[in-house]
């Protein structure tokens, strides 16, 4: 069974037959990976790969993510696609030209997101962590999500209810964090580095199913298509931030598993310790992997898969063969 693999060393990729040898450069690390082993690969310094590497990496459909040695995402390889669709471009373009149906995709993503940033609020609200009033104040922003009629609109309802929902986190994380809003580049604590890179883990991870689609992964609704961005892998992420990401980020801290030992100020903001960054990536792997019966599969399906089910109900949706509704969490 293929998996995610994580190249944390400086060094150099090279091939022998079918397999992707990794060399470090002090040669202290040699590591051999067969190539049909490999879901996906992240670079997580700074590793010498050929137009020989990615050749291999493009015949068997792996997605390469980069990161440089401050745990900074850079970009994707994202390799020739293998399951092309014309029919379905020409549907998912048309899905976006047309802004009604768009708006309407694009809803269901913030409902579903929305919903998710809900429950997790009444998770810890039961476990004796008072957060009824964000609670009050989201489930009204909800409320209104039904009636915006622009993605200008439903974006300006979202920002609202993420300030609200980041509000509550103070309560919920047991460290003593001073969180008082979101702050992207440089991040000024802990948990904004945390939520910078954590989002953009899950960014990767979506991006890695939609390769296994027919999508397009540069054709979204929520946010603007763009150059030099797989924007529809932005869309999907916003549902699944919460139930992984934040409760990942939330599990974390309160098992002091990170500390503020686990980061460090060589440039500006906080980065993530190489250390740090290994600890994420294995528990991100291993709630990626649990798994939960699903209601209406009623089978054991991994949360990984999720995300591609969340796809798979996209295509469904914009081929007219049954309505999108964003996922949302029953447990």
């Amino acid at each position: 069974m293929s998996r995610s693999y994580y190249l944390y060393s400086m060094g150099d990729l090279n091939q022998k037959d079918k397999t992707l040898r990794f060399k470090s450069a002090d040669e202290t690390i040699k590591r051999d990976i067969p190539i049909t082993d490999i879901d996906d690969l992240y670079i997580m310094n700074e590793i010498t790969v050929s137009s020989k590497i990615l050749e291999l990496f493009s015949r068997n459909g792996v997605v390469v993510h980069f990161f440089n040695y401050y745990q900074f995402y850079i970009g994707s390889f994202y390799p020739k696609e293998q399951k092309l669709a014309g029919q379905l471009l020409v549907q998912q373009v048309e899905a976006y030209t047309n802004y009604s149906k768009r708006l309407l995709i694009a809803k269901e993503f913030i409902k579903a997101a929305s919903f998710n940033i809900y429950r997790n609020l009444r998770y810890y609200n039961s476990r004796g962590k008072d957060v009824s009033d964000y609670m009050v104040r989201i489930e009204y922003l909800r409320s209104l999500l039904d009636n915006v009629s622009t993605i200008e609109e439903l974006m300006g309802v979202e920002g609202n209810i993420r300030k609200e929902y980041y509000s509550a986190w103070n309560i919920i994380i047991d460290q003593d964090i001073e969180f008082v809003k979101r702050v992207y580049h440089p991040a000024d604590n802990m948990i904004n580095s945390l939520i910078s890179y954590i989002n953009n883990m899950i960014y990767t991870k979506t991006l890695s199913e939609i390769y296994k689609t027919q999508l397009n992964p540069t054709i979204s609704y929520l946010h603007q298509p763009g150059v030099r961005r797989f924007s529809l892998a932005l869309d999907v992420s916003e549902i699944f931030k919460p139930i992984i990401g934040d409760r990942l980020i939330f599990s974390l801290l309160n098992k002091r598993q990170i500390t503020k030992e686990s980061f460090t100020t060589e440039l500006n903001g906080l980065q993530l310790t190489k250390s740090a960054s290994q600890t994420i990536a294995k528990e991100l792997e291993n709630k990626l992997q649990t798994t939960i019966k699903h209601k209406e599969l009623n089978r054991e399906v991994s949360y990984q898969y999720l995300i591609r089910l969340e796809l798979y109900k996209l295509i469904k949706h914009i081929i007219g063969e049954k309505n999108y509704k964003g996922f949302e969490i029953w447990w």
